[in-house]
Formats: structure tokens, sequence, C-alpha cells
């Protein structure tokens, strides 16, 4: 097993100059281990799997993924059309988080200009993510310490967020991290994210190796514990934003912003510019992904439901942008709830 570093320091997906090193997100909490991909089958299935997951390091993903085609159609002589269509599959593996896409289709012009061209596109991609995830949680945190007049601040996030879906530092974790650096936190209550349960293995792994205060529930407790009042503030990540400011994220978001709503407590996301879709005008208009029923209906292999029933097993939901009090990204803090909604290609 890999030595563990610092969680902060962690990239959940590096460039070694022939393949892409991914950390294997699906072995945690239990194994650090990294996965090699040096194939677009491979990396695709990594991709499903959620090997590697996270809109932003989906993005350094898609990026780098171009650059794993191209050594491949090299060794193994393929033409331009058989690259082209290895590097749709890459763009297409996972359809509701946008980055994925964009970070193909940052890269994929570059194509013609050769490997070098498009691996230092890709580490661009790559830097500006960490460059924003850190203006993000400086954005979140000065947002939550003017609204929020609680000290110390008890907050709820879903899923994972963090360094492990990102680039490095996170989006959602970044501003917990910042609040946490500014001396602002309390606790930390982590969802455990069904199905795979990314906020129990990935999200509360990386506030204990950076020593945060937190608690595992369970996704049917979080909007008790909010009603209860032991909550000051939601903040989670996005998939996908559309025009009007509805978010899509993991399945059971929009469960905590309708909590938040009730009890009247700020309900935050924070996301790069790059989840924005400019193409997808309202939340009714963004795909959703239904992964495999089974996910649901057994668990580490043992079957939990009776062999008659069928799983239902949507990855996301989409929050109304009403519902969002704040919508945080690395230009600074839009208030969709209030009408100020994002401008596509705006600032």
């Amino acid at each position: 097993m890999d030595e563990e570093p610092n969680v902060a320091e962690l990239q959940a997906v590096t460039w070694t100059g022939d393949a892409l090193r991914l950390i294997d997100q699906t072995v945690l909490p239990a194994r650090l281990e990294h996965l090699e991909v040096r194939d677009v089958d491979v990396l695709v299935d990594a991709i499903r799997r959620l090997v590697v997951r996270g809109a932003p390091a989906l993005g350094v993903t898609g990026a780098y993924g171009v650059a794993v085609a191209m050594l491949q159609a090299e060794r193994e002589g393929w033409d331009r059309a058989a690259l082209e269509a290895a590097v749709d599959r890459i763009r297409t593996a996972r359809p509701t988080a946008v980055n994925l896409a964009g970070g193909v289709d940052r890269v994929r012009p570059l194509i013609g200009d050769g490997l070098a061209a498009v691996t230092a596109e890709a580490g661009r991609v790559l830097r500006e993510d960490v460059a924003a995830n850190r203006a993000m949680g400086a954005h979140g945190a000065d947002w939550i310490a003017r609204r929020v007049s609680r000290r110390p601040l008890r907050v709820l996030t879903h899923c994972n967020t963090g360094s492990l879906a990102t680039a490095g530092w996170g989006t959602a974790l970044g501003v917990i991290r910042e609040l946490h650096a500014r001396g602002l936190l309390e606790m930390v209550y982590a969802d455990e994210t069904r199905p795979l349960l990314q906020g129990s293995r990935l999200t509360a792994w990386e506030l204990a190796h950076d020593g945060i205060p937190h608690r595992v529930l369970a996704d049917g407790a979080a909007a008790s514990t909010i009603l209860r009042g032991l909550v000051d503030v939601a903040v989670i990540g996005a998939d996908r934003i559309a025009a009007n400011g509805d978010t899509a994220n993991k399945i059971g978001s929009v469960g905590v912003a309708l909590a938040c709503a009730d009890a009247g407590i700020p309900f935050v996301v924070a996301a790069p510019w790059s989840t924005i879709d400019p193409g997808t005008a309202t939340g009714e208009d963004i795909p959703i992904e239904l992964r495999d029923g089974r996910e649901v209906l057994a668990w580490e292999g043992a079957r939990t439901a009776p062999a008659g029933s069928e799983g239902f097993n949507p990855a996301f939901d989409v929050t109304p942008a009403r519902l969002i009090s704040a919508l945080v990204t690395e230009t600074g803090v839009l208030e969709p709830a209030r009408g100020r909604v994002p401008v596509p290609g705006g600032a």
C-alpha cells in the first residue's frame, strides 16, 4: 500500500508522462491504491465504476484521457477515425457531469499539434482547477461568515467534494477547509451518500486526515438534523448547473435543500464556473444518469432486497435555483434564490 500523504495534497488525477495515474476511490478508506491507465477501455470503465469521480476531477481526467487515446492509437496503429471514436467514448462515459465533456473538448482541437500540446493544455486545466478551488474556498467562507452569526459553525455536506473530487483542495469541502483554517468551524455533518457511500468512505476520510471534527450520518437523517437546529449552513458541490441556476448534484441533495429552506438556514453550492452549462436552459434539461439497479439491491455482493425486487438508481437529482442561497464560484458568489442567477459567459 502507498504511504498516505496529507490529504489536502492528494491528487486524484496525475499524468506520469505515458499514463494517467488515478487514486482508486472504490477501495477507500481501507486502502490507498493507484490505477495507472494506458488504455481507453480501462479509462472508460474507471470513470463508470467511480474509480475517479467528482465533476472537476472528471474534467482533468477527460483532458488527459485524450492523451491516453493518442498514445494507444500510436501503439495500435489506429486511423484518425478510430482515435476520434475513442475520444467520444471518453467524453460520454458519464452524461450528467458537464466537466468531463468540457475537459475533452478543451484539448481535442490540439490533437493535430501532437501529444505535448495536448498534455500541456491538460496540465493547465489541472492547475486552473486547483487555483479555482482555493478562490472558491475563500469566497464561500467570506459569504458564510457574513450571513451566519453563530460561532463556531456547524456545517452539513453531501457526497464528496474534496481533494478526491477535484484537482486538489476541493469545492464545497474547500469552503469547509477554509472555515476550519479560520477557526470558525465546530462540526461537520457528512451525509453517508447512497448508494456507494462517498460521504462516509471519502469525505470522512479526508476530514479525518485534516483533523476536522465530523460526524457521519445516514442520508435519511439529514433533514431531521437540520430541522432540529443542529446545522447552521449546508454546503454541497455540483456536477452541472443550468443557465437559470438549477443545480444537479449527487442524489439526496435536493432533500437537504428543502430542509434548509424550511429551517431558514443557507443552502450553499460551490462549483467552478466551468460547471455552468449555458446550453442547458433549466434543470429539466439536465440528463440524469441511471446507474445499475443492483447497486441498491445488494451490498458487497450480498443481496439485501428480495429476489423479485427491481432497483431504481438515479445517480443525481436537481435542486431548483429558488432553493439555493448562494452559488460560489472562483469568480465570486451569486444568489440564485434572490433571482441573481448565472449569466452564461459572464463573471
